[in-house]
C-alpha cells in the first residue's frame, strides 16, 4: 500500500555538503547545519532524501526537509536580505544596533527605548530610514525582521492615525 519515496537535490559546484549527525552545508556566504528525522545520504553531487513505506505524514516530512535544504543551499550561495523602513509621523525615531539588540528610541515620544532581539548570524546595517538585515539563514533573517515589526506594534490607538513603526518592504527577494 505504502510506497518508498525518494527526493533528489542537486548540489551546486561551490557548495560543500557533509552528512553525519545532521546535514552541514558550506558555501561562499557561510555555513549552516540542521538535523532532520529522515534518512539523508549523499551520492556524487546529489543529496538523496529517502523514506520507506511513506505514509501521508512521512510524505509531508520529506517535502518539508527538501524545502529547508534548498533554502539552506540558496542561503550559503546567495544569502537572504530583508529591507525594513522606519516610518515616523508623530515623533522622530532613532534606531541603533548593538551586538544583540536593535534599540528604538523616542517611538511615539516614549522615554523608555524599545528593543528588538537580533537572532545570531544576522548582520544589521542602518542607512537613514532603511534597515538591511542579511544572513545565509532565511529563518534567522525573517525572525529578526518580525522582532522589529513586533517591537513597534501600537496598541490602544487608532491604526489609521498612528502609522508609525518599522515595516518590512522587501523580504528574501520579493517586494511587499
Amino acid at each position: 500500500m505504502h510506497e518508498d519515496l525518494i527526493e533528489k537535490i542537486e548540489i551546486p559546484e561551490n557548495v560543500e555538503v557533509s552528512i553525519d549527525d545532521g546535514i552541514s552545508i558550506k558555501g561562499p556566504k557561510g555555513a549552516l547545519k540542521r538535523e532532520f528525522p529522515i534518512n539523508i545520504r549523499k551520492e556524487g553531487n546529489l543529496i538523496i532524501l529517502e523514506v520507506k513505506n511513506a505514509t501521508k505524514n512521512k510524505k509531508k516530512l520529506i517535502k518539508t526537509a527538501r524545502a529547508h535544504i534548498k533554502n539552506m543551499i540558496k542561503g550559503v550561495v546567495e544569502g537572504y536580505e530583508y529591507l525594513l523602513q522606519i516610518c515616523s509621523v508623530h515623533f522622530p525615531i532613532t534606531v541603533t544596533a548593538d551586538k544583540e539588540n536593535i534599540n528604538i528610541k523616542n517611538f511615539l515620544g516614549e522615554t523608555t527605548p524599545r528593543k528588538a532581539k537580533i537572532v545570531p548570524g544576522v548582520q544589521v546595517k542602518i542607512e537613514g530610514d532603511i534597515i538591511k538585515l542579511s544572513s545565509p539563514n532565511i529563518e534567522s533573517a525573517g525572525q529578526t525582521a518580525a522582532n522589529l515589526e513586533t517591537a513597534t506594534k501600537i496598541k490602544n490607538r487608532d491604526r489609521t492615525r498612528f502609522q508609525d513603526g518599522i515595516w518590512i518592504i522587501k523580504k528574501a527577494g520579493e517586494e511587499m
